[in-house]
Order: structure tokens, then sequence, then C-alpha cells
């Protein structure tokens, strides 16, 4: 069910009262945290170079993991995008989730996500980018799921088009200024002739502005970009879908021009994280402000790029759409000044269904109970001896399934027969298939498969 109506009332009362005061003093420094959620689309465990990245150049997003906490082992909900997201919001992994792939799903009435649980307790709840759980007219539009902001996309396959015909403010469509798309039928209506506005600048803009807007009251701010991601329908026009509006410092470089839209995107995209930094400490609000960055599945191989090119996996086998590493482990970074001891690491396996009981702890919420993630605020906070840790982490896939306990990983692919098993703490590649050495493991694990999926 969703949040009580009186609470929703309540909720919204106190949400004026610390919006009236928002603009008539400074924050109140007792107040709880911001949270800011920063998620690329499609960036891979080694395409950062605090992640062990030799050639993309990522200075903020490496300062931010030498002053904050860098998470070794940050798993996605999911090895592509809607059903990874619906992990974030909703605090569960695939065995309880309505959808395993990138099916259509629209969120119901009956679903709560974190962005209502926080609006409940008094943040203002804004989001950008990209959103795939229902569009106007649905129960899954963002402002009927705890958003009282969103700008962006409503679709996950327009989000393809970094040039589009128009972007969603909440409900009001907002046209692009000399963004013209082809009409082809071929192209799905999400590849452009005509390219002026890129929508990740304004996305960006927007996040900055509802960082401003609410500067002295608590808020949750989604930022959702879809760089890296690949224009798929621009690259099978063109054969070049990394659609940048320049290659900036890769311009000279002898490469093709889809290495230098790739590198440029990612650099481009820790440009943008540096600047909501730089935002923080010019309104004085970086103390209060927990950021945390990540991506919702592993590297593409889509719109002319390879994954391959500049290694953005890593030391991990597979990418998008695989349950080996590759596919499902991304960078996690977490940064709150005074906070957050500046280079820390934590291997600790933790995953996007712990964001929502995560933010509500840090709100001082009490979260749903049924629930299938943990809040790792001890380990933001230093004190690994007090984290509880998961029994087991669980993804699914289509036809394909996958479990961590501890050290163990298990696979089970759609072509193969049997699990697979690997020891990730001294296999993190997955190159040494255990099974036939360790039978009890694999029943074990097996058995707990069975049991992840309600």
């Amino acid at each position: 069910m969703k949040i009580p109506i009186l609470k929703i009332a309540l909720s919204g009362l106190l949400f004026f009262i610390l919006s009236f005061f928002s603009i008539a003093s400074p924050r109140n420094k007792k107040l709880p945290p911001n949270l800011i959620y920063i998620m690329a689309d499609d960036l891979g465990y080694g395409d950062l170079g605090c992640f062990g990245q030799k050639t993309i150049k990522t200075p903020n997003l490496d300062r931010m993991a030498r002053d904050g906490l860098r998470f070794t082992s940050y798993y996605a909900g999911n090895t592509v995008c809607r059903p990874s997201r619906l992990s974030l919001w909703t605090g569960k992994h695939m065995g309880n989730t309505p959808i395993s792939s990138n099916a259509n799903y629209r969120f119901k009435p009956a679903d709560i996500t974190v962005a209502e649980l926080l609006k409940s307790g008094g943040y203002a709840t804004g989001g950008v980018g990209k959103w795939a759980m229902g569009g106007i007219e649905t129960t899954g539009h963002p402002n009927k799921n705890g958003f009282d902001f969103w700008f962006g996309y409503l679709d996950q396959g327009q989000a393809h088009n970094y040039y589009p015909s128009h972007l969603w403010k909440n409900t009001e469509k907002v046209i692009l200024k000399g963004n013209v798309l082809t009409g082809s039928i071929k192209d799905r209506g999400r590849v452009s002739k005509k390219r002026i506005t890129y929508s990740h600048d304004l996305l960006t803009a927007q996040a900055m502005n509802f960082i401003r807007e609410h500067k002295n009251m608590p808020f949750l701010l989604h930022v959702h970009w879809t760089i890296p991601h690949a224009n798929n329908e621009g690259g099978r026009a063109t054969g070049d879908g990394m659609e940048v509006p320049d290659y900036g410092i890769y311009a000279k470089e002898n490469w093709p021009n889809t290495k230098k839209g790739a590198a440029a995107m990612i650099t481009r995209m820790d440009r943008d994280v540096g600047k909501i930094i730089q935002l923080l400490k010019e309104l004085d609000i970086q103390n209060e402000t927990m950021i945390f960055f990540t991506s919702d599945n592993g590297p593409h191989s889509e719109g002319g790029h390879k994954h391959e090119t500049f290694n953005a996996n890593g030391p991990l086998r597979g990418y998008k759409r695989d349950l080996y590493e590759g596919g499902i482990r991304v960078p996690g970074i977490a940064y709150w000044p005074d906070k957050i001891s500046p280079g820390t690491e934590s291997d600790q396996p933790l995953a996007f269904w712990d964001w929502l009981p995560t933010a509500c702890d840090l709100a001082g919420i009490t979260p749903p109970a049924e629930l299938d993630g943990l809040s790792f605020v001890p380990t933001l906070l230093g004190k690994a001896d007090e984290q509880q840790i998961h029994p087991y982490l669980f993804w699914k896939y289509g036809n394909k399934t996958a479990i961590r306990k501890k050290e163990w990983k298990a696979v089970r692919n759609a072509k193969t027969k049997g699990l697979e098993l690997y020891n990730l703490s001294t296999d993190i590649g997955e190159t040494n298939n255990l099974s036939a050495q360790y039978p009890n493991k694999i029943r074990e694990l097996e058995k707990l498969m069975e049991e992840a999926v309600k």
C-alpha cells in the first residue's frame, strides 16, 4: 500500500514549513542530510581512473574517491536498465520484483519508492534524467511516485537520443530548440538529423537549479544521466552512436570517432560531477550533503563502440546483459565531507536494493518491513564492525541467474547446464569454474537461488 493519506498530508505541511524557512533563513545544521544519488548509464567498473582506467580522464570522480569512500564490491540491481532502476527505487532484488528484464513496467499505486518515503519525512524530492517506470497519464509517472520535481526522459527507449525533440518537466512537454528527428520508421524516432540542444547539459542544469532552490532544507536528488549509453538506433544508421557535442581533449587523438565520442562523454560527465560538488561548496552545504555515484549496469558494446576499447570492465568478465561480474559489479563512490573519512575503501558486497533503507536511515525514517536491502550507513561512517551483512545477493535476467554469498559466486546461463562456481576472493575475473570440485557449495547456492524467487 502507498504511504497513508494522513501521513502525506502532514508531510505536505512539513514541506511547506521547511520551504518557507528555506527562503527566509539559512539552513539549520541539525536537519537531516541532503542526499544526491548520481547514476551514469552503462558506465563500466573500469571506466574511471579511480577504478583503474588508464586513458579516459576523470579527475573529479578520482578526487571524489580520494576524499571519500570507494566501494569495490557494489552491485547494480540488474544487468540492464529498467529492472536495475526498479530495484534501486524499491529496495528489492530480482527475486521479488515484477520484472527481471527490460519488459515494460509501470509503477502501480501499491509500489513504494524511496522518494515517497523521504517525501513523507519532509524532504524535497527531485530527479533528472532517465525514468523508465511510466509516462504521462499513467500510475508510473514520477510525480505520482514521490518526486515533487522531475526533468528528463519518461521513456527509456527515447533516452537513446541525446538530441530529442523534447523532454518532460513534470507533466509539461519542453521542446528542445533546433533538434529535428529524421522521421524514419527504421530508427524508431530515436535519431535526429538536426542537432543543436544536447540533453545531458540540460539535465545537469536542472539538477543544479534544484539544489539552489532547496539549499536550506533537506532534499533528495536523483541524477540519472544517460551518458555514456549509446544511441543504438543512431549507431545502426551511421555506425556511430556515441553522441556528444564535441570531442574535447580527445579531438586530436588519432582514434575512430566512436572511440573519441565514448571518452568525451565520460569526461563530460566527470566535469559535471565537479560542477555539482563546486556548487555545494559555494552554497556552503557540502558538509550537509552526501553524494553517492554509480552506474546502472556494466559497460555496453553498442552504437559502434566496443567495451574492450578502453577495458571498460577492468579485471571483470562480461559486460552489459551478462550476470558475470562485468555486467553487474559497478563503480561506487560516496562523498560526505566531515562524515566520511577520506581515502577509505570497502569491499563489503552491497547492491542497489540497499539504497532505500540507507536513505531512510540517514533521513531518520522507518523503511517498510518487506525489503531485501539493508542500510550501509555504518560503512559510510567508518563503523564496519556494526555493518549488517547480506546472507546473499541475487540477480535474475531472463533465463540467467546469479547469486553471491561472501566470496562464492554461482552463475547459471541460458545455454549451459548446471551452475558455474567461482571464488571471487582469488578469481575476480571468473576464469576458473570450481563447480566440479565443490558439489556441496553448488547445492547450497542452488537452494538459496530457489529461496530467493518468491
